[in-house]
């Protein structure tokens, strides 16, 4: 969804709706009518608010007056604009925004210039002036003001010290006169009226808190007694003035303390309840203005469905996960829900409807307001005002008919739809009237031997095992009451045949180890359906437990019902991680550890996506490991762009670089926890390009193997590089050309062109694929000695199987004979003697598909080739389903008698191949 679907257009306007109907305009006409004309035509901004104050000041009025007086224009003008040009309604708020900026610099400005005047400038310790800023929240600080809003305001100073003037007072005076002083000339009502309405109680402490806070006091708030609703006030913050500290930087010091305040570094479901309470006590405070007063039922923003709810949605999801996801971070929430769509936090339609509602509540707020310059929110409840509101939104509004309420009501359904269905309204979901899936009195704690009883006996041992445990004992109540409503609810999903024991057994097998990492137990809690498929997919094998543990915060994917019908994207995800790289990048955040963390998440979310759709049927053996292997290419791809942007030798915009994967991901058959072969080649004609690269494939290793605090990603190996562990880590593609194809006293190994065959490039510069494949298709097709090379490859197979030995009885789908290496190996002999012959067997195409060729080219007996490609497809399949069960692929003699037909056709290939 682009950010143009959310500029939505106005509906059309009935003719004859003007702005003069407000009795707002009407006194501002009446009072200031020559003053109008000094506002040029159009929409105003910074520039001509600037003008427009200095101009009146000329003439002679006092600052106080003269900001008041541009207010009272510039609303007239924004009536005008809106009412009877329809105005877009961004176009509305961005102004008023621009009211209070301009405001709050030339007053700031102002009120400094006095008490400097009096005490001189505040500095630290170190004779340096220490900055002061205004920030704006709520609205101010997404710049979505109202026309008739008043502004939350906290203001900051940089540090402590003392004037150095004549007075000397210390900087924590001399700041709280300054908060004062500006409060006034903003606040205040004169003959002219006010500036805006300043609301200072969002500030640390409320209302009982001094008037401004020093950085360290603020930071000290944070860690100590900063509460989850004022996470969702900081989420809007803004520093509004003075603009010099905005321009040179200086101010984004105070982001980066506020910013791990409202994001956390994990999916932070906790949130969750610190909403609801807020939310709660602004319903109850609504309903409770509303009684008695029908006409307050109406409040466009605080009653159900309001502006309120559509703000809050999009602050729950942004807290939630913007500490993961930054490009979902932004103050506006038109573009807040443009983002959470394009990050599929959110549906597309979903997103477009709530810009729309929020769109058309906010237009008639702002008609509410133009009414009589109120900070009201509240439908009006005489006929003419309510009338005049409709027609000027191209709407009717009489007697019989009202569609301007109609379309109220159907926002605000929808709205309040979307709302409840995030927080539950309030209340977690229960069955019939079940708490903690279990039935009759109030809830018990996980320790509690009432609530164990009422458990199946084989869960109840299983958790009696660690909840009696003083870790559990220490957690607080109402942690062991979560623990307890998810027991619960694994205790009846078997009750009700809706997952088995041996799933519910596992359910607690993996939350123990998670007992203090609430925020997983917050989601699950939160998103029932969500532990409901959990239990659903660890029933179904048991390594997705496994894989669980190791990356807890991968079940947020199963929030996401498009799960298990799309199939991974490489563009698309390079793309994603891109998007976050430059949104840590915006927010000053784009450290080495943000982007290594930002990868392994990334990489770990779709291999847990791919496991999932694996599990469920969804995929084959094959398509898994295409996308398994898809996923490193674009994993490894970015860790080539993002390394090399931050490497100290780097001396092009790109490098020229290829990255050649061997092996498993060459072949692409790449399973879970699959190292990578890979070897690393470069094209540069620089000097220093050994070093370069030498240092740059180091860094790439390092970024690849390092486990942080969000896990791995992968285990690389390059014994594969020319002469093995003992050569160079990269290798010119030209030397590597050289030491494949036998020129010079260095050449590689039969076995060397064996792994060659399944090599393919696999990341880096895409000009540099060509050329490997040159070389790769040289070697391939390279005239050898038909029986030399029999002996070779028998001999090297002989070596492995010593290597892995199986025990006798046994049959080992991978290395016992008949298994895949078996196949493996007799497919590169067929390609090693014959692919200068058959450029068919050239592709790197996969074993089954070249098997299949080979038989088709004549060089395997009618059915050997496709009943040997049929039988590696069945090995592979019983090697992948034990691996997800944690079983061993070394068959008993009684379970390898439903392989003996696949194990027959692959020793048949071999027997035909060479000749044993």
């Amino acid at each position: 969804m682009s950010q143009r679907e959310f500029s939505l257009p106005m509906d059309s306007v009935a003719a004859a709706v003007t702005a003069e109907h407000s009795r707002f305009v009407q006194r501002i006409r009446r009072r200031y009518g020559s003053e109008l004309s000094l506002l040029p035509a159009g929409l105003p901004d910074d520039t001509v608010m600037r003008a427009l104050v200095a101009r009146l000041g000329q003439e002679g009025r006092p600052l106080a007056a003269a900001l008041r007086v541009m207010r009272q224009l510039v609303l007239e003008r924004l009536a005008v604009l809106d009412v009877e040009q329809s105005a877009p309604m961004t176009d509305v708020t961005q102004a008023m925004t621009h009211l209070a900026e301009v405001s709050l610099d030339i007053g700031l400005a102002h009120c400094r210039a006095e008490l400097d005047a009096v005490h001189g400038k505040p500095r630290n310790d170190s004779g340096e002036e220490i900055d002061f800023w205004v920030v704006g929240m709520g609205k101010l600080g997404g710049r979505e003001l109202n026309v008739s809003s008043d502004i939350d305001l906290i203001y900051v100073y940089e540090d402590d010290g003392q004037t150095d003037g004549p007075q000397r007072i210390s900087a924590h005076e001399y700041f709280a006169h300054l908060s004062r002083r500006l409060s006034t000339l903003i606040g205040d009502v004169t003959e002219d009226g006010q500036v805006f309405r300043v609301d200072l109680a969002l500030r640390p402490n409320g209302n009982s808190g001094p008037p401004a806070v020093s950085m360290a006091m603020l930071e000290e708030y944070f860690l100590v007694q900063g509460r989850e609703w004022e996470r969702f006030a900081w989420l809007k913050s803004r520093v509004i003035a003075p603009r010099a500290s905005v321009a040179n930087g200086r101010a984004l010091q105070l982001r980066h303390l506020v910013t791990p305040f409202v994001y956390r570094r994990y999916l932070d479901y906790g949130v969750f309840e610190g909403l609801r309470q807020l939310h709660r006590k602004i319903r109850d405070e609504a309903q409770r203005r509303a009684a008695g007063r029908p006409e307050r039922a109406n409040d466009v923003k605080l009653s159900r469905g309001g502006i309120r709810e559509i703000e809050f949605i999009v602050q729950l999801l942004q807290v939630v996960r913007g500490g993961q996801f930054p490009e979902i971070r932004t103050r506006s929430t038109l573009k807040a829900l443009n983002r959470l769509a394009a990050r599929g936090l959110m549906k597309p339609d979903t997103a477009l409807a709530l810009a729309k509602g929020y769109d058309f509540l906010r237009r008639v707020e702002h008609r509410i307001q133009y009414l009589d310059d109120q900070q009201t929110h509240c439908l009006p409840s005489g006929d003419e005002d309510l009338s005049w509101i409709a027609r000027s939104m191209g709407l009717i509004c009489r007697n019989d008919t009202c569609q301007l309420l109609d379309r109220l009501l159907e926002v605000r359904e929808l709205v309040a739809t979307e709302f409840d269905a995030l927080l539950h309204d309030g209340v977690a979901p229960s069955s019939g009237g079940c708490r903690n899936g279990m039935c009759g009195g109030p809830p018990l704690p996980i320790d509690s031997e009432e609530f164990l009883e009422k458990l199946q006996p084989d869960l109840a041992a299983n958790v009696r095992r660690w909840a009696q445990q003083p870790r559990v004992q220490n957690l607080r109540e109402e942690s062991r009451l979560r623990l307890a409503k998810l027991v619960g609810r694994a205790s009846l999903a078997v009750k009700q045949g809706e997952c088995t024991l041996e799933a519910a057994q596992r359910f607690v097998d993996w939350v123990e180890p998670l007992l203090r990492r609430e925020s997983y137990l917050a989601l699950l809690v939160e998103r029932p359906a969500v532990q409901g498929r959990l239990l659903r997919l660890l029933g179904l094998a048991r390594w997705p437990m496994r894989y669980l543990m190791q990356h807890p915060g991968v079940i947020d994917e199963l929030a996401d019902t498009r799960l298990l019908h799309e199939r991974f994207d490489g563009p698309a995800f390079i793309q994603d991680l891109q998007a976050r790289h430059d949104a840590w990048a915006e927010h000053g955040e784009a450290s080495e550890d943000a982007l290594l963390d930002s990868l392994r998440r990334a990489h770990h979310a779709e291999v847990f996506r791919t496991l999932v759709r694996d599990v469920e049927g969804q995929i084959s053996v094959e398509q898994v490991a295409d996308e398994l292997s898809l996923l490193a290419d674009a994993t490894l791809q970015c860790v080539i762009d993002w390394a090399w942007d931050r490497h100290k030798q780097k001396h092009r915009p790109s490098p020229r670089l290829a990255v050649v994967a061997y092996g498993k991901l060459g072949g692409k058959e790449l399973g879970y926890g699959s190292d990578l072969d890979l070897v690393f080649l470069f094209d540069d004609d620089d000097e220093n390009a050994p070093e370069i690269y030498g240092t740059f494939v180091r860094k790439l290793i390092t970024w690849l193997t390092l486990r942080t605090a969000a896990g791995e990603l992968f285990d690389i190996d390059t014994a594969l590089r020319p002469n093995g562990n003992s050569g160079l880590l990269v290798t010119s593609l030209e030397s590597f050309n050289r030491y494949q194809t036998g020129r010079g006293s260095n050449t590689a190994w039969t076995w060397e062109h064996q792994a060659i065959t399944r090599a393919r490039f696999c990341a880096g510069d895409a000009s540099l694929a060509e050329r490997f494949e040159e070389t790769r298709r040289a070697v391939i097709t390279s005239t050898r000695d038909p029986q030399a090379l029999r002996q070779e490859v028998v001999a090297m197979r002989d070596k492995l199987r010593a290597a892995r030995p199986v025990r006798e009885g046994f049959f080992d789908v991978k290395h016992s004979p008949g298994g895949m290496v078996d196949a493996e190996f007799a497919l590169q002999y067929l390609i090693l003697a014959h692919a200068g012959a058959h450029e068919e067997l050239l592709a790197n195409a996969g074993n089954i598909a070249l098997l299949q060729r080979a038989e088709a080219a004549d060089l395997l007996p009618p059915g050997v080739g496709r009943a040997a490609a049929d039988a590696y497809r069945e090995l592979r399949r019983v090697q992948h389903r034990a691996r997800l069960n944690e079983q061993s692929t070394a068959l008993d003699a009684e379970s390898a008698k439903a392989l003996e037909d696949q194990r027959a056709a692959v020793l048949a290939l071999w027997r035909a191949v060479f000749g044993e």
